[in-house]
C-alpha cells in the first residue's frame, strides 16, 4: 500500500516516430529487470498520451530513497535505460515523493 513520502521515479519520454512499439518492449525489459534485480522496486507503469502516441510518462514506486540510489548505481541500469533513450528524441527524469493517494 502506498504511504505518504514514498519515493517514486518518473520519466517523460518523446519517442521517435515509428519506434513506439520498440520503445514499449525495451521499457518493459528494463522494468522487468528492475523488479527482478533491484531490491525495493515495487511497481512500474507506463502511460501513453491519448492525443500524441509518441509521448509517454513512466512511474516507478520504491520502498526507500536508498533503493533508488542503489538501482541507479548498477551497471545494467545505465545499459537498459540507454536502450530506451536511444529510441527517444527527448527524455526527462524526475524524482517524486507521494503527497496523497485517495482510493476506494
Amino acid at each position: 500500500m502506498a504511504k505518504i513520502g514514498q519515493p517514486y521515479t518518473s520519466g517523460r519520454w518523446l519517442v521517435k516516430e515509428g519506434s513506439e512499439e520498440d520503445f514499449i518492449e525495451r521499457w518493459m525489459a528494463f522494468t522487468k529487470w528492475s523488479l527482478d534485480n533491484a531490491p525495493g522496486a515495487e511497481s512500474f507503469v507506463l502511460i501513453r498520451d491519448s492525443g500524441d502516441p509518441r509521448r509517454f510518462i513512466s512511474f516507478g514506486a520504491w520502498d526507500t530513497p536508498e533503493a533508488v540510489r542503489e538501482w541507479r548505481q548498477r551497471p545494467e541500469f545505465s545499459e537498459l535505460l540507454g536502450e530506451c533513450r536511444a529510441l527517444c528524441e527527448e527524455f526527462e527524469p524526475h524524482d517524486y515523493r507521494l503527497a496523497a493517494s485517495p482510493s476506494r
